[in-house]
């Protein structure tokens, strides 16, 4: 199947109200950004629009996604973390992680420009494939980490100024109308 945007869906701002189901979707729509990263490193052919876009995630709302974590998640979690939940090890190696990415992230950005540039498929250079895939699988290793440990302790220790505080600040680095936070029913799915 030829790689496509339409692969990777929009996380609605409405979830903005509940942070902490915004942050899942999003980790669900960065997942199928790697996916389509994939797809399109072992592609054949030169397809610009799939190209301009990874670019477009690479440069953009990558580096938003590290400042929703280490300006506003990762300091509430540190605040709240009770010290049985063992927080900091793991807050400490996504931090250390988020630098990582960041780098990579910039050689996966001159890749990309280079196949725009050059009007070449990223399957064309062997160093390139290998760049998006290792920046894919490296990725979806730091959300499943994330989606595991961070954002369920997350529902149980920010308080619901937290909540309105986080959804403020995302809300506000996305232009986006601010909404009241609310905390997610703990009795839907229980059962």
């Amino acid at each position: 199947m030829a790689p496509s945007r339409a692969h990777v869906a929009e996380t609605p701002d409405s979830l903005l109200s509940d942070p902490i189901a915004w942050f899942f979707a999003e980790h669900h729509r960065h997942r199928q950004f790697c996916d389509l990263m994939q797809r399109a490193s072992t592609a054949a052919a030169y397809d610009e629009e799939v190209l301009s876009w990874l670019l477009d995630f690479v440069v953009h709302e990558l580096a938003l996604h590290v400042l929703d974590e280490e300006e506003d998640l990762f300091p509430l979690m540190r605040a709240r973390a009770q010290p049985e939940d063992d927080l900091d090890k793991v807050l400490n190696l996504l931090s250390g992680e988020h630098a990582k990415d960041l780098t990579r992230a910039a050689a996966v950005r001159r890749h990309l420009e280079t196949c725009l540039r050059q009007r070449a498929p990223i399957s064309r250079n062997t160093a390139r494939r290998r760049a998006l895939e290792r920046f894919a699988v490296q990725e979806r290793g730091h959300l499943a980490l994330e989606n595991a440990v961070v954002l369920p302790i997350a529902r149980l220790r920010l308080t619901e100024r937290d909540l309105v505080e986080l959804s403020n600040r995302l809300a506000t680095r996305r232009g986006v109308a601010r909404r009241p936070a609310r905390r997610a029913d703990p009795k839907i799915g229980a059962g």
